[in-house]
């Protein structure tokens, strides 16, 4: 090889003739370009595959964004860095400028979660510490925003970098938006889709700042503290079980079974029925109490309850002062009469009857209100 041979080689390999980035990652956002002072010739070739894009700047202002396909590097397509570098006619020297490519496919599957609980007020449970978390999706939007205003001059930026940013946005506008719907403790899990939904709007204004979309988010899951969580399950399990008498016989009618087909238990059988047996005890006595309370609702005048009435006797409701009295068999109803609290207008009511009537309508009680004649002269 000659001198002049050597020569020419070295001159070529001061310019850039290719322009391009093989993405082998999948967590780069932004790659630049390493020039390594060698300078971009007129009428280079940029190659900007799908999924990326080109951002030129020069000496830190932002230029020409190209995006997917070939392009030659000349005045005529590069206006932007073209008037930053006051170029007024074609330039056949090299030039020098800051390339960035930027990845604008979407990064899938980022999670999210609160750090902390997100104290909220419940309308059937009261105050509630509540944590969430989910995933959600973003992209480039604005290639030339995101270089100059997130990325700067780092050489390789990636997800990480941002990740956390984001993160907190979500986090942070989620307790907004959970606490501003008011949806029941309950009723969350049905409302996952719309609450990402509502997040989604309310957060891609930011995401837009920053030249990203924010393309998918998905709240997972929305936990209660575990000691809420155990009282839930156990107020689930009473409502299954249902009548406790009827549970705890067919518990017992079990183990009888089972010792049956065991006869081996002995007294160890005999020891859980007999505590089965207890519990039916204790369950009896427990309803026979609030059936007892139930019954005896009305009380005298020391305050005191009072029995029901003799069986056969004849017992009535009154409608005294627009509320209910009662019952009154016929003697203490004949003393209300007696000192006015009852009239023949009063409404009564007692059991066969189809509603409410009058007292003087009725022949057990209509001679309560015949007054007696005057003494005759003396």
């Amino acid at each position: 090889m000659g001198l002049f041979d050597s020569f020419m080689n070295k001159a070529k390999g001061q310019f850039i003739d290719v322009i391009e980035w093989v993405d082998d990652s999948r967590d780069t956002v932004v790659w630049k370009f390493p020039r390594y002072d060698n300078e971009i010739k007129n009428g280079a070739q940029l190659i900007v595959r799908e999924g990326q894009a080109a951002v030129f700047l020069h000496e830190g202002e932002l230029g020409d964004v190209f995006m997917p396909g070939r392009h030659e590097l000349t005045t005529n397509n590069i206006p932007i860095l073209t008037t930053l570098k006051s170029w007024k006619y074609a330039f056949d020297a090299p030039f020098k400028c800051d390339v960035y490519f930027v990845t604008t496919r979407q990064f899938l599957n980022l999670k999210w979660g609160t750090k902390n609980p997100i104290m909220l007020r419940d309308a059937e449970f009261g105050p509630l510490r509540l944590r969430a978390f989910g995933t959600f999706c973003f992209q480039v939007k604005d290639p030339g925003a995101f270089v100059k205003g997130i990325a700067g001059t780092i050489p390789d930026f990636d997800q990480s970098m941002i990740e956390g940013q984001l993160r907190d946005i979500l986090c942070s506008r989620f307790a907004d938006a959970l606490g501003e719907q008011k949806i029941p403790a309950l009723d969350l899990a049905a409302n996952y889709n719309e609450l990402g939904g509502k997040l989604i709007d309310q957060i891609r204004p930011e995401f837009n700042e920053y030249g990203l979309e924010l393309t998918k988010l998905l709240v997972e899951n929305i936990s209660l503290p575990e000691e809420v969580e155990k009282a839930l399950d156990q107020r689930t399990k009473m409502g299954v079980i249902g009548n406790m008498g009827t549970y705890t016989q067919m518990k017992t009618a079990d183990a009888i079974g089972d010792m049956a087909n065991n006869p081996g238990q002995g007294a160890g059988g005999m020891g859980m029925i007999a505590g089965l047996g207890m519990g039916g005890v204790v369950t009896g006595a427990m309803q026979a109490g609030m059936n007892s309370a139930a019954a005896t609702g009305a009380t005298g005048a020391s305050g005191g309850a009072m029995p029901p009435p003799l069986p056969g006797a004849v017992s009535y409701f009154v409608a005294i002062n627009g509320a209910q009295a009662g019952p009154f068999n016929l003697e203490l109803f004949k003393s209300k009469v007696a000192s006015g609290e009852i009239t023949a207008e009063s409404l009564v009511w007692k059991e066969g009857m189809a509603g409410w009537e009058k007292a003087a309508g009725q022949s057990d009680l209509s001679g309560m209100f015949i007054a007696p004649p005057p003494l005759p002269p003396q």
